[in-house]
Parts: structure tokens; sequence; C-alpha cells
């Protein structure tokens, strides 16, 4: 099983992010680290999938297997992201 890179970019942002997400921010979770910004309470929430997905999980309800959205948990000033899972030689 390859390793796999997973990108993680800020795809909508509404209200006033605490943190500073902006639309097109690209964190890159690869090999043990993170490379980019992202705040503690989007990372506590995100790890999960991030986790999943670096070992092939199915989720039956995405369109696309090696595509998934997040949501930050901060419901006043939402952040959206998209995970994109990619194949590394």
């Amino acid at each position: 099983m390859p390793y796999k890179r997973l990108v993680v970019e800020v795809v909508s942002q509404e209200g006033n992010c605490a943190a500073g997400h902006k639309v097109g921010d690209k964190i890159i979770f690869e090999d043990d680290e993170i490379k980019g910004k992202i705040c503690i309470t989007a990372l506590y929430s995100i790890m999960p999938k991030i986790f999943a997905m670096k070992f092939e999980a199915k989720f039956p309800w995405l369109e696309d297997k090696d595509i998934a959205p997040h949501a930050c948990p901060d419901g006043n000033n939402p952040v959206i992201f998209k995970i994109t899972r990619e194949e590394l030689e």
C-alpha cells in the first residue's frame, strides 16, 4: 500500500475566522509532517478523517472516493475544507 499524501484546501470561509483561514489556503499531510497553517480546533476535528483516508477508508456517500469535504466546528464562522487523497510514487 503506497502512502497517501493528503491535501487539505480551504474552499469556503464565511464570517471572521479567528485563525485567519482564507479560501485557497492549503495544508499538506505527508509522511510525519503537517505542512501549512491550521488552527488547533480544525486540526482536532479533521484528524479522524485524515487518519481514515490515509489508510484507504472508503466513505460510501462520497461521489469521489479520494475527495472528502470537512467543516470546521465553528458554526458562527464556518470554514469548509476539501481533503484530497493523492498517490505517491
